[in-house]
């Protein structure tokens, strides 16, 4: 019998990484099967398993702790669970470092089993949270990515500097972590491409975080409240990272000063999501207008805006770019917004590569709707919520039911538009024998709180033409 090689046997495994059946068959051959086999199965392992298999793999976990750290638990009335044979492999070693969920319910298990209701259990859940940690910090080499989401101050543990130094992508939730710790990740993490960061606050050690990162290409910010200020610190350090970020989402405006902006000439992707009310930040929305009138991202591919009432200042913006825009996405409750019609000339005028639109509209600028679907030919999906509500014009929709009939492009085969506007029937039934030769994959009415003029008739039509396969699919399938 010819006996592969070890090279060729790793070849033929990591084909195999995800056919776990097979691979535990591989696992009984030999020794050397079972060597090579054992790391791909750990490596892929799932966290999020039945609950008979969940204690299999948290026990195996718990049995690699060091003779130290059992010990420890063991003085401080922590009972591990007994495991008759010692581990074979150093399984932690092949595995992904867990998120703090996978940590918690690990806790949970150990404390389940010792039905223990000690004053001092929030100490010993510390304890044990502690070395779990250190642990996956001494035994994980090199870890990609990390969503840091304890209090455990990752980076002091042993052996912080094999497994953090090669991060890419790090997720840190501000509730959580301290200033010091930050600080020290600082020294040890300085090639990250992306950083998530939740809660977050002029932190020094946040700032020093990213002042050392080398290549940072993407920042996002998660925050809903923020009691410190806005973050001027912040807003500076980020501003120094201009020659590499691309990429920046905010879902706060309230959380951090805008001066940054100016700053992000290479930004491909940009996403700000106003959370809070209008009432409680119109300042700041006026200090975002302000900065996004006068920033450019020449680059720009990707422009998200969420409640900014800023269509006139996203068309300025829009007007420097060298069209290689391909998703605009404008979102905004305030009725009381205008320039929709100057957006909309703006995006016909400047990107004409864009694929995806999504925006609100005003029924006086369905005129430019035309200009938009002649210049912007690679259009794939539509969408038009209305920003008025217009009772005396009968039929208004039709104006734009028409031009969408005779201009758009045959990519475009995903439309949503507001049923706040009237579509006579014929017209209604008009635009979608038009889309015949097209077919389209999505068909929707975007419903209005206040008013809805989509009656049982629009509804048969739309119904209609899905059983004819001229639509795909529709949130009328089951009207």
């Amino acid at each position: 019998m010819i006996k592969l090689n070890t090279d060729c046997l790793n070849l033929i495994f990591d084909e195999l990484q995800k056919d776990k059946n097979s691979l535990y068959s591989c696992l009984l051959v030999n020794k050397e099967w079972c060597n090579i086999v054992v790391p791909i199965l750990w490596k892929e392992v799932s966290w999020y398993v039945d609950d008979k298999s969940e204690k299999k793999l948290f026990n195996t976990i718990l049995s690699c702790l060091s003779l130290t750290s059992k010990k420890l638990l063991n003085d401080n009335n922590i009972k591990l669970p007994i495991i008759k044979k010692p581990p074979i492999f150093n399984y932690i070693s092949f595995c992904e470092f867990p998120e703090a969920e996978i940590v918690d319910n690990i806790i949970e298990m150990v404390f389940e089993e010792l039905n223990d209701n000690d004053e001092n259990d929030e100490d010993k859940r510390n304890l044990l949270e502690q070395e779990i940690y250190k642990l996956f910090v001494s035994q994980c080499e090199k870890i990609k990515e990390l969503s840091w989401e304890t209090s455990q101050p990752l980076p002091l543990f042993p052996g912080a500097l094999k497994c953090f130094s090669k991060l890419k992508s790090l997720d840190i939730d501000m509730e959580y972590i301290d200033s010091k710790s930050l600080y020290e990740m600082s020294k040890i993490s300085k090639n990250l491409y992306e950083l998530f960061i939740e809660n977050f606050s002029n932190d020094s050690g946040l700032i020093s975080l990213i002042d050392a990162q080398k290549n940072l290409k993407s920042i996002s910010f998660y925050s809903y409240k923020n009691k410190e200020g806005n973050c001027k610190e912040l807003s500076k350090a980020i501003a120094r990272k201009s020659n590499t970020i691309n990429f920046i989402s905010l879902t706060s405006i309230s959380t951090i000063t805008p001066t940054f902006l100016t700053s992000l000439n290479n930004l491909k992707f940009i996403s700000i999501y106003n959370r809070e009310k209008y009432d409680e930040t119109r300042e700041e929305i006026k200090e975002f207008q302000k900065y996004l009138s006068i920033s450019e991202f020449p680059n720009l591919r990707y422009l998200l805006i969420n409640r900014l009432s800023c269509f006139k200042e996203i068309s300025m913006l829009i007007e420097k770019t060298k069209g290689n825009i391909i998703n605009v996405e404008i979102s905004d409750s305030d009725k009381t917004s205008k320039n929709t019609g100057i957006l909309i000339k703006s995006i016909s005028n400047n990107c004409p590569r864009i694929k995806i639109l999504s925006t609100y509209l005003e029924s006086i600028d369905f005129i430019h709707v035309k200009l938009l679907l002649l210049n912007c030919r690679d259009l794939e999906s539509l969408r038009f919520y209305s920003l008025n509500i217009n009772n005396e014009n009968d039929n208004i929709g039709d104006e734009l039911l028409d031009i969408l009939t005779k201009y758009s492009p045959n990519s475009l085969t995903r439309i949503r538009i507001s049923g706040s506007w009237k579509y006579s029937i014929n017209i209604f039934e008009q635009f979608f024998d038009s889309c015949r030769e097209r077919i389209l994959s999505y068909f929707a009415i975007i419903p209005d709180n206040i008013i809805n003029y989509i009656k049982d008739d629009h509804k048969s039509i739309i119904r209609k033409y899905i059983r004819e396969g001229v639509i795909k699919s529709s949130n009328y399938d089951f009207y």
